[in-house]
């Protein structure tokens, strides 16, 4: 048994490459970029993942990547340059802070901070692309699925998923890219990007009565677009199964060539924007499953931070999600769920 333990691990090398790892891109600015103490978009987020990854073991498993600001030619490829200009056009003194709307707010250091969180995408594409990285997680801010390719919304500025698929087509010439957002608002502005383009197989999932109050904004040419809207309380047994009807033959089949995450873990029990009722154990669950029926993609995969805004839900469903992009497998409290789950199944049949 250790002998074909020791040949597939050799296999693995030899096909990743020798220096291919599982990947975290940030960078400082993104600690920097301060709008308000009280706002749930708090620079505080990245550190408290960082240190729950550091407490559980997965930090030291991660090769370290510094984010590049993106250049204007691949922000180009998704948002027109009037808008650009106007985002310009809107940012604040150094102190001093201007309300694109109710929720998106800029301070002197977001527009900036938002071209280092989509060059972070860009390069991680780049990396699992290459070989230089098997999987990525780019640990970002502000968010990006709710930016539309001419407007900002919901703490949103650019784009970032968005721009890293268009980077991947652009450059690798790729021709089937899934792009999943599980952050429990609806991706309104991935959608509204991508609604005509069936290079990208667009898979979604959300709490129903939540801004941006879907599901009007899916409604192009695309039929690779796969929306599952759950009210409010859904818990672990409804998720899952939601998740093994409607996405993963719908993944399975698209077979696609890189897998693109809107990770957001605002769908935990205890965060203070949604109401969902999931457990970390379920994005343990649900990155492993995306891993296996995605296997076309050959450890392609980006994983980009969308929402999430409880510190301590949130460090836990993140280091759940990067146990198993870092190769670890689903750690053994997340098995330990899975077997409570089954159990329950079994007492209500």
């Amino acid at each position: 048994m250790n002998r074909i333990i020791r040949y597939m691990r050799s296999k693995l090398r030899r096909f990743i490459g020798k220096r291919a790892k599982t990947t975290w891109i940030s960078h400082s600015i993104f600690t920097e970029s301060l709008i308000d103490i009280s706002h749930p978009e708090s620079p505080q987020r990245i550190p408290a993942i960082e240190k729950e990854l550091k407490k559980q073991g997965i930090w030291k498993t991660l090769q370290k990547i510094q984010a590049p600001e993106i250049e204007d030619s691949r922000l180009a490829l998704v948002h027109p340059r009037k808008y650009l200009r106007f985002l310009e056009s809107m940012q604040p003194r150094k102190g001093k802070i201007y309300r694109l709307d109710d929720d998106t707010v800029m301070c002197s250091q977001s527009l900036l901070s938002a071209r280092y969180a989509a060059g972070a995408v860009v390069k991680a594409v780049d990396m699992v692309m290459k070989k230089d990285a098997f999987h990525a997680f780019c640990a970002v801010r502000p968010p990006g699925h709710h930016a539309q390719s001419d407007k900002a919304a919901g703490f949103c500025l650019l784009n970032n998923v968005a721009i890293g698929a268009m980077h991947a087509i652009s450059r690798f010439r790729l021709k089937r890219i899934a792009v999943i957002d599980f952050d429990v608002h609806f991706g309104d502005g991935t959608a509204e990007i991508f609604k005509d383009d069936p290079r990208v197989l667009f898979l979604n999932c959300y709490q129903q009565d939540l801004y941006p109050f879907p599901p009007q904004c899916c409604d192009g040419d695309n039929t690779h677009c796969v929306n599952i809207g759950f009210p409010s309380q859904t818990g672990s047994s409804v998720f899952r199964e939601a998740i093994r009807a409607h996405w993963l033959p719908k993944l399975k089949a698209f077979k696609p060539e890189l897998v693109l995450l809107s990770a957001g873990f605002d769908g935990h029990a205890r965060d203070e924007t949604g109401h969902l009722n999931l457990n970390e154990a379920d994005y343990a669950w649900l990155t492993d499953k995306i891993i296996q029926t995605a296997s076309s993609c050959k450890g392609r995969i980006v994983s980009v931070l969308e929402g999430g805004y409880t510190l301590d839900c949130l460090a836990k469903s993140a280091a759940a999600h990067l146990h198993v992009l870092a190769g670890l497998g689903q750690p053994e409290y997340a098995l330990q769920y899975d077997r409570l789950l089954k159990d329950q199944e079994t007492k209500n049949n």
